[in-house]
């Protein structure tokens, strides 16, 4: 059977600055990249619901994004948890507009040291966690909602000690292509945002404050614009993705400098 192309845009296919309306969730929404993309949903007019997996920390999302936002403890590498957000924004939303897939976790090892408990708990949430997150939510979707996948930089180049990170991200860059191709049909367009080296603080939880400076340095003397990027800058790229690139689908937006790209 031939597939019959849409010759009409979508329902919001011109760019706005405002979100009115629109249902969105973000995973991993209490801190850094997340909460940035939440933060900025909030402040043009959508409702959100973050999720996470530490408590104290969602409760602060939850006061900083305010009245418009919902915040969920969860994790994404846990079935239940993944039910239960489906039903709780079946019974909040009814359906979504925008699911931003960006729960992930980082370690920084050599390949001689990581276990195997290591490489299966990063990939559990990395990985798996997301292929999940984009099944459960998926009936949510209506026609001209917006998938937006978080990858990075990282599977572009081999970074010494990012191997498992990496070779995750570069799953999910795959993802992006099939779930693309495969919910085309349906409307429902899928795309990555692909961070560079961005000011999240998350480096500092996963290695010594002596490694994580001499990480930064060493992004920063290779970038382009000699610094690192904010998450406001990548949330900006998401949002983008998710409502305003209504012709895009299968694509992997960069944010990063340029450090990628010359």
């Amino acid at each position: 059977m031939s597939r019959v192309r849409r010759t009409d845009a979508p329902r919001g296919a011109l760019a706005t600055d405002t979100y009115d309306g629109r249902r969105a969730v973000v995973t991993g929404g209490s801190h850094g990249i997340g909460l940035a993309i939440a933060r900025l949903l909030v402040e043009r007019g959508a409702r959100v619901i973050v999720t996470g997996r530490s408590q104290p920390a969602l409760d602060d999302a939850r006061a900083a994004l305010g009245d418009s936002a919902l915040a969920v403890r969860g994790d994404v590498s846990t079935p239940a948890d993944l039910d239960a957000l489906a039903d709780r924004v079946r019974t909040r939303f009814g359906g979504l507009d925008a699911v931003f897939v960006n729960a992930g976790t980082a370690r920084a090892a050599p390949l001689e040291t990581v276990t195997e408990q290591e490489y299966d708990e990063v990939n559990a949430t990395n990985v798996r966690g997301a292929y999940f997150t984009v099944q459960k939510l998926l009936p949510l979707l209506g026609d001209g909602a917006g998938i937006v996948l978080t990858t990075s930089v990282a599977h572009l180049a081999g970074i010494r000690g990012t191997s498992v990170y990496s070779a995750g991200k570069a799953a999910l860059r795959s993802m992006t292509r099939t779930f693309a191709a495969e919910l085309a049909d349906r409307g429902v367009r899928v795309n990555a945002v692909s961070p560079g080296p961005i000011a999240t603080g998350t480096l500092e939880t996963t290695m010594s404050a002596e490694a994580a400076a001499e990480f930064v340095a060493q992004r920063v003397a290779e970038n382009p614009l000699q610094r690192l990027g904010t998450p406001r800058e990548v949330a900006l790229a998401a949002a983008f993705l998710a409502f305003d690139a209504t012709y895009t689908t299968g694509a992997e937006l960069t944010v990063d400098g340029g450090v990628s790209q010359l």
